[in-house]
C-alpha cells in the first residue's frame, strides 16, 4: 500500500465505518494486528489492514478500537512517526514501555461481561490469541476469531500474490532439499510428533530451497507445509506458481502441491489422536483450530515446539558463510563507489536529498553480481529525521542535505549467495562535538560486542549489555534490541537469537557457530539527531579450555567507518587497535574490487587512527 493510498480517505472515516460494523456485529471491541496469515514482518497489501485503517504505515504496530476509543500500539522506534501520522484521526499514539499500559490491560479495562472482541483468526498468533483469552476470560469477556474486522469496510482490498517461485539458486546441489526434509523429519519423529505444521515463510523456503517475490524485502512466497515425520507432505501454493519441471523435482522428493486455500481442509482431515508439532509463537488461531478443533478439547495431539528448520537454518553451513564472505566484498564495493559519489556532490554543491541516498544507494548494489533486490526499505536520516529509528523518505516528507549535521544511512541487499544489513554515519558540513562524541560512544558499544568472546550456547539476550556499556555508564540508553539474526538469501531478520536486554533469555535463543547476528547500538536525540553504526558477524569457533567451548565473532560486513563522525579522544588503545585492524581488512579484501574515485575513497577512509 503506497502513502497515497493510505491516506486516500481519511482515518477518522474509517474508523467510523469500522465502529458501525462492530455495532451490526454486536462486537464491543476489535483488534487489528500488523501481521498476516505466516505471521510475516513485510506484509503482502492484502494484510496491510492497520496500515489502511489507521494511516500509520510503520512495520510494526497492533490497532485497537472500542466504540468510544481506539488506539495504536507500537515501540519507541516509531513514537515519533506515528505521533504525526495518527494527528486529527481519533486514534491515539499508545507507547509501548516498561510499565506502560499494554494492549490487553487497556481491553480488560474498558470491556465487560458479555462483551465480544474480535481479532481475524486468520492474522492472530496462537500465543496471543491464548494471552487474550486468558485475561478477558475471568471477566466474561468473549473472544472471536471468526470475524475479519475489515471485510465489509475495505472495498478494494488487494488479491493474494501469485509470482513464480523458483529454485534458491540455480546451480545449486539438487540433494538439499532432501537432505532438509530428512534432517526436519528426524527432529520431528524425535518429538513425538507423526506430523509437522508450518506457516512461516522463511522456514518453508528454506526447507524446499525455493525463494519467491510474493513478500517486499524478503524473497519467499505464500505458502504453508504439512510434512509428515518421513520428510513426504504437501505444499500449499497459489495456483500456477510452479512450473511442470519444479512440480516433478518436489514429487521426486516425496512433495505434493496443493492449492494455497486448500490447507485448512487436508489440516482437518488428519487422523485423530495423531500427534502435530508446531510453533505456537509462528502459526495463526485459524489454522491450528481447523487441525485440533476445539482448542479446549482438541482431537490432536499437540506438540508445541519451536520449528526444526529455525535452529537449522539460522546455524550457516561453511559453504553458505563462504558465499556470504564473497557477497560482502560485492555489496562493500557498492557501498564505496556510493560513498565516493556521494562526497563529491556534497562537496560540488549538487542538491541532495534523503530520497538522492536511496535512489543511487539502490543503483550501485543493482549494477553487481547476483544483486536481487533490497533487504528491507532503505533509512536515510538527516539529523532529526534520524532520531527515528525505522525513519523513511517519501516523496510527501524528506530532508534536503545541507549544512551541518549526521546522516545515518541503513541499507541493505539480498544477493543470490547473502544478505547484507550495514548502517553508516556520514558527516555533513562540520557535525557538533556532541554529534561527534555521541558517535564515540554507539562506536564503543558496537567494537566492544564485535570483539567478545563467550561460551558457546550463551542465551543471545546476555550479550546485549557489551553493547549499551558505554552508554549505561553516560546514563544514555536505545529502545531498541542490538542484534537481530539474519538469513542466507532469505528474511533480513530471523531467528531464533535475538540480542537484546528486551527479548526473553529462552534456552532456543543460544548462540551457536555459524549464525549472523547484527551488531548495532544506537542513540536518538529526539529532534536532533541519531546514530546508529552496524555490521554483520558471524559467531565462529573460539579457545576451547578447561572451562568448555567459547565462540567469537567475526565481522563480515566490509565498509570503512566514517571516522570524522567520531571524537576519536574518547576510544581507548585497544578500541584504536581494533577500529584499525578492521579498516586494514576492508581495505585489502576490498581494494581489488574497486576502481578510480572509489579506490580513492577506500584509501583515505582506512587510514589508521
Amino acid at each position: 500500500m503506497t502513502m497515497q493510498e493510505v491516506r486516500g480517505t481519511t482515518a477518522a472515516a474509517r474508523l467510523a465505518a469500522l465502529r458501525a460494523t462492530m455495532q451490526a456485529q454486536g462486537l464491543a471491541a476489535v483488534v487489528i494486528p500488523s501481521a498476516d496469515p505466516h505471521l510475516s514482518e513485510y506484509l503482502p497489501e492484502r494484510w496491510q489492514g492497520r496500515a489502511w485503517l489507521s494511516g500509520f504505515t510503520g512495520s510494526v504496530g497492533t490497532f485497537a478500537a472500542t466504540h468510544d476509543e481506539a488506539g495504536v500500539w507500537v515501540d519507541s522506534r516509531y513514537w515519533v512517526q506515528a505521533e504525526a501520522q495518527l494527528a486529527g484521526s481519533g486514534i491515539a499514539l499508545m507507547r509501548l514501555e516498561p510499565g506502560g499500559e499494554n494492549l490487553v490491560d487497556w481491553l480488560a479495562t474498558r470491556l465487560r461481561e458479555g462483551d465480544v472482541l474480535a481479532v481475524d483468526g486468520e492474522t492472530c498468533s496462537l500465543v496471543a490469541a491464548d494471552q487474550m483469552q486468558r485475561s478477558l476470560a475471568a471477566r466474561g469477556v468473549a473472544l472471536r476469531t471468526d470475524i475479519d474486522p475489515l471485510a465489509a469496510i475495505w472495498p478494494d482490498r488487494a488479491g493474494l500474490p501469485a509470482r513464480p517461485i523458483g529454485p534458491a539458486d540455480l546451480t545449486a546441489d539438487t540433494s538439499v532439499r532432501g537432505a532438509r526434509l530428512a534432517e526436519v523429519a528426524a527432529r520431528t519423529r524425535a518429538t513425538g510428533a507423526q506430523w509437522h505444521f508450518l506457516s512461516s515463510l522463511d522456514d518453508i523456503a528454506w526447507i524446499f530451497d525455493l525463494r519467491g517475490q510474493d513478500v517486499d524485502y524478503n524473497p519467499v512466497f505464500l505458502a504453508h507445509a504439512l510434512l509428515d515425520d518421513a520428510g513426504r507432505g504437501t505444499l500449499f501454493v497459489a495456483p500456477g506458481t510452479v512450473s511442470d519441471t519444479l512440480r516433478q523435482a518436489l514429487a521426486d522428493d516425496g512433495i505434493a502441491l496443493a492449492d494455497y486455500e486448500q490447507v485448512r481442509a487436508r489440516l482437518a482431515a488428519l487422523p485423530d489422536g495423531s500427534r502435530l508439532l508446531f510453533d505456537a509463537r509462528r502459526v495463526v488461531v485459524a489454522m491450528i483450530e481447523a487441525a485440533v478443533g476445539n482448542l479446549a478439547a482438541p482431537r490432536l495431539g499437540i506438540v508445541d515446539a519451536i520449528n526444526p528448520s529455525t535452529l537449522l537454518k539460522s546455524r550457516k553451513t561453511s559453504d553458505e558463510l563462504a558465499r556470504v564472505r564473497r557477497t560482502m566484498v560485492a555489496d562493500g564495493a557498492a557501498l564505496c563507489e556510493f560513498f565516493a559519489w556521494f562526497d563529491a556532490a556534497l562537496a560540488a554543491g549538487e542538491p541532495l536529498t534523503e530520497l538522492t541516498v536511496d535512489e543511487r544507494l539502490g543503483a550501485c548494489r543493482a549494477a553487481k553480481p547476483g544483486y536481487v533486490c533490497a533487504s528491507f526499505a532503505t533509512i536515510a536520516g538527516f539529523n532529526a529525521n534520524g532520531a527515528m529509528p525505522h525513519y523513511r523518505a517519501t516523496t510527501e516528507a524528506h530532508a534536503s542535505i545541507a549544512g551541518d549535521g549526521l546522516l545515518l544511512i541503513d541499507s541493505g541487499g539480498q544477493y543470490r549467495d547473502g544478505t547484507t544489513d550495514i548502517t553508516r554515519m556520514v558527516p555533513i558540513g562540520t557535525p557538533s562535538a556532541a554529534q561527534k562524541r555521541d558517535c564515540a560512544l554507539v562506536l564503543k558499544g558496537m567494537i566492544g560486542l564485535s570483539r567478545a568472546v563467550f561460551p558457546d550456547g550463551l542465551r543471545a539476550a546476555m550479550l546485549d549489555a557489551l553493547a549499551r556499556a558505554p552508554l549505561w555508564a553516560e546514563g544514555l540508553n536505545y529502545g531498541h534490541g542490538t542484534g537481530h539474526g539474519v538469513g542466507f538469501f532469505l528474511n533480513v531478520h530471523e531467528g531464533p537469537q535475538s540480542i537484546s536486554c528486551y527479548s526473553p533469555a529462552e534456552p532456543h535463543t543460544a548462540m551457536r557457530e555459524g549464525m549472523i547476528t547484527s551488531v548495532e547500538p544506537g542513540l536518538y536525540r529526539e529532534g536532533g539527531w541519531g546514530v546508529r553504526i552496524e555490521n554483520l558477524v558471524a559467531a565462529v569457533r573460539g579457545p576451547a579450555t578447561e572451562f568448555g567451548e567459547f565462540l567469537a565473532f567475526e565481522t563480515l560486513t566490509l565498509c570503512p567507518i566514517d571516522t570524522r563522525c567520531i571524537d576519536l579522544t574518547l576510544l581507548d588503545d585497544g578500541e584504536r587497535r581494533w577500529l584499525n585492524d578492521y579498516h586494514a581488512t576492508v581495505r585489502s579484501r576490498l581494494g581489488d574490487a574497486v576502481h578510480g574515485a572509489a579506490h580513492d575513497w577506500l584509501i583515505a577512509r582506512t587510514e589508521p587512527v
